[in-house]
């Protein structure tokens, strides 16, 4: 019993790692979209439009990863490995998804995000970063 719950502690660890890792990764990607340090905008100059989206972005990594571990309950190592995978899949299209309501919208997409009054195409890209992370999970469940 004590042996399994060890099993169990480790396995929600080596998740939890997965999913801090991705959503690293989906910080670095919010932060070269965006003119400035992401750093800087949200946390000292309180922007929300930059805020928005990098909470869109967590969000959907986090519904991808919940998805992959709910499909592979029964193999760990499974698990992880769909969660990384897919994942990285979901930022990628993310970040395809960004470059292309950039190119298809007028003005720039990463500009909007440092304007210090709200912009409506930050919603819509939140909404496109939220739809994302849940096709993805769909298709893996």
């Amino acid at each position: 019993m004590l042996e399994d719950l060890f099993t169990d502690l480790l396995v929600v660890l080596a998740y939890g790692g997965v999913g801090v890792v991705l959503m690293a990764i989906g910080y670095v990607l919010v932060d070269v979209a965006t003119p400035g340090r992401l750093r800087d905008l949200i946390w000292t100059e309180r922007n929300r439009n930059a805020a928005l989206l990098l909470a869109s972005n967590l969000a959907a990594v986090g519904i991808i990863v919940i998805a992959a571990i709910t499909a592979s309950a029964d193999d760990p190592v499974d698990g992880l490995i769909s969660a990384g995978a897919y994942g990285l899949l979901g930022l990628v299209i993310m970040a395809v998804s960004f470059l292309l309501l950039d190119a298809v919208t007028p003005g720039k997409l990463g500009e909007l995000l440092v304007d210090a009054q709200p912009h409506p195409a930050v919603w819509v890209n939140a909404v496109v970063h939220l739809v994302t992370g849940g096709v993805i999970a769909a298709a893996i469940l």
